[in-house]
């Protein structure tokens, strides 16, 4: 487990763009907090090291948005998660050849892996961020190298 403190937007990009440069295909990262806490911001940093090129906004009311890039990355949002169909099927994003980015993923506790990484973040101020990074399993290895 590691904890970082970020002063802005643009450090908390930089952060998910180091946790991004770790990944791989398969990968499960889980997002909490608080709206508004820098879920999504993060999760741009870690589509850059993906090498995703177009602009990557919260998945809210689409609940999951699919990004091309060197390895493609999923990022869902299931804060909404009652608005969902029958015909969604989260475990074909989590059982993915990405990186899938699940906010508000406790929602969803018993389709989940056992293995991922959990990033919590906390709004401190208007910029400033608390972010705790943890690996669970096999990805303590990757927190490691942060």
């Amino acid at each position: 487990m590691k904890s970082f403190i970020t002063n802005n937007a643009l450090e908390t990009i930089e952060l998910g763009n180091k946790i991004g440069s770790l990944l791989v295909s398969g990968d499960v990262v889980l997002l909490t907090g608080d709206l508004s806490a820098g879920k999504t911001t993060i999760t741009k940093g870690i589509g850059q090291a993906l090498g995703v090129k177009k602009i990557i906004n919260s998945p809210t009311f689409t609940i999951v948005k699919v990004y091309k890039g060197n390895i493609p990355l999923y990022h869902l949002d299931l804060y909404r998660l009652d608005g969902l169909n029958n015909d969604f099927d989260l475990e074909e994003y989590i059982e993915s050849d990405g990186v899938c980015v699940i906010e508000w993923p406790f929602q969803v506790k018993e389709i989940l892996p056992k293995e991922y990484i959990l990033i919590t973040l906390n709004r401190l101020d208007e910029d400033k961020r608390s972010i705790l990074v943890e690996g669970i399993g096999r990805y303590e290895k990757i927190i490691k190298e942060l």
